[in-house]
């Protein structure tokens, strides 16, 4: 799969996710497809599995923006932020390619955090 190919069916499955279309968001991922999510010490294994976890999240996100999306060949990182129940989550993705679908994803969340006074002078908010 071209690379060009490969950033249209990530755009169309950040499009998906951010409109809450839970069919067209897991057309990206292998039947196959290994899901970990480091933080929690979660892995999900198959397809079926991830777009079930997804469709039954209690809180649906209400606000969705990729900020960068790049990569080359089979390796793809996204950046971008969810909004859940009224807060921001942080969220990198590495996906992983393999004959044009996705067969392994890391998913890293964070929570904002308050800038420390310290290092005002070296940087701008």
């Amino acid at each position: 799969m071209e690379e060009k190919e490969i950033q249209e069916a990530l755009n169309a499955h950040w499009h998906a996710s951010a409109v809450g279309d839970v069919n067209a968001e897991h057309d990206i991922y292998d039947d196959d497809v290994i899901c970990d999510y480091p933080q929690s010490g979660e892995r999900i294994f198959g397809r079926s599995n991830l777009q079930a976890l997804r469709s039954h999240h209690p809180g649906k996100p209400s606000g969705f923006d990729v900020k960068r999306m790049i990569g080359k060949g089979d390796l793809w990182i996204t950046e971008y932020t969810i909004t859940y129940q009224d807060q921001l989550a942080y969220t990198v993705s590495i996906m992983e390619f393999r004959k044009g679908k996705v067969i392994h994803e890391t998913q890293y969340f964070t929570d904002p955090f308050e800038a420390p006074e310290w290092r005002s002078q070296w940087v701008e908010s």
